[in-house]
């Protein structure tokens, strides 16, 4: 008997404004999404600003060692209170000079004693949910969501396994690269490798082996997609490897739904992709790269650049061909190729990818709450 052939989404969930809206108030405001890594605060009262879903944020650093997240508002007359990254040893916002302790509470206001009945102590600025993952700090504007060790089952421990230096790096540099594209268009496109042999011929030739890819769902029902495969021969490879160390002959990578993958090279090299979506059309992927201390590295700035130069450049032009195409009057949703046997010519990542992204979005247009908090 012939199964039912598992079709790709149709265009508007990439497409349609509406959706993307749905989205930021929903699917994008209650999943973890990364916000920085623990260097960038480092001592007490370091902070930085970013956005999520829409929402103005920031991280800082507390005189008891303590990461915390708040939205970028002021309680009194809603101005922003921080810009851009800086320390302070107290939160001024800048338009009535209320200030706050680094713990997000009032801690003065110009004339607010005389005003009776004030209780300064009842004030504080609006905390976010946020947690440390090895070392990168992720925040979840739903403060009912599960822990990340839920949603990522083992994945903490695994990244470890690979890369056991990890509590020591820390970015030496970031690459923006601007899509225009919707954000799970270049989603789908990092979560699979069908396309890889064809159009990566410098990943599919110097780092990894194609004919070993394979991408796998969590078994357990996690919101994690795991990429596995083994490193080119050694005279093949475009940077030197210790092939003494453990898994430096592997390359692995943990995409975390719905917008961060950690990757390790091989040689145990530490990177990361996180994306931003600014609206329909347009995204930001982000790539990281980790060494111990932030130290100079000749091999990791090459590899950097020869990412950004062949993989990256590649990745741009075929998500922004994608998504043109998915505005064509003449597309219509082809079958995924979902061998049996798994493997680099498989669909199978997609297909779990996209039965995400559907339920995201049907389920929020229901007003049906799965308890997923998804």
């Amino acid at each position: 008997m012939t199964a039912p052939l598992t079709r790709s989404l149709e265009a508007r969930y990439y497409t349609d404004p509406a959706i993307f809206e749905q989205e930021k108030q929903g699917l994008l405001a209650r999943t973890w999404q990364f916000a920085g890594h623990v260097a960038q605060v480092r001592e007490p009262g370091d902070y930085f600003a970013f956005e999520i879903a829409g929402q103005n944020l920031f991280c800082i650093r507390g005189r008891d060692g303590e990461i915390r997240t708040f939205y970028n508002v002021c309680q009194h007359r809603a101005h922003e209170v921080v810009t851009g990254a800086g320390n302070t040893r107290v939160v001024v916002c800048p338009y009535h000079a209320w200030t706050y302790e680094l713990t997000g509470h009032l801690r003065a206001g110009p004339n607010i004693k005389s005003v009776p009945g004030f209780d300064r102590s009842a004030i504080c600025l609006t905390p976010v949910r946020t947690e440390l993952f090895n070392g990168f700090i992720f925040v979840n504007l739903d403060d009912d969501a599960a822990p990340m060790d839920d949603w990522y089952p083992g994945v903490r421990a695994e990244i470890r396994a690979f890369v056991p230096q990890i509590d020591d790096l820390e970015p030496l540099e970031w690459v923006e690269i601007p899509e225009s594209c919707n954000w799970k268009v270049s989603i789908e496109n990092y979560s699979e490798c069908y396309h890889c042999p064809t159009n990566h011929p410098t990943f599919a030739t110097g780092v990894v082996k194609p004919e070993t890819y394979d991408i796998q769902p969590d078994a357990g029902g996690g919101y994690v997609l795991r990429h596995t495969t083994e490193c080119q021969s050694l005279d093949k490879m475009t940077y030197p490897i210790d092939l003494s160390v453990p898994h430096a002959g592997d390359y692995q990578s943990w995409f975390l739904w719905p917008m961060f993958s950690f990757q390790c090279y091989p040689g145990n090299v530490l990177n990361t992709y996180h994306w931003r979506a600014q609206d329909a059309d347009h995204c930001t992927v982000w790539r990281g790269w980790y060494t111990e201390g932030g130290s100079e590295s000749a091999v990791i700035r090459q590899l950097a650049v020869q990412d950004r130069e062949t993989t990256v450049e590649e990745d741009i032009r075929l998500v922004e061909s994608v998504h043109r195409g998915l505005k064509s009057r003449g597309y219509r949703p082809g079958p995924l190729v979902l061998d049996p046997a798994c493997g680099v010519m498989s669909e199978h990542s997609i297909a779990r990818l996209q039965q995400w992204m559907r339920e995201a979005v049907d389920t929020d247009a229901s007003g049906v709450d799965d308890g997923r908090h998804l």
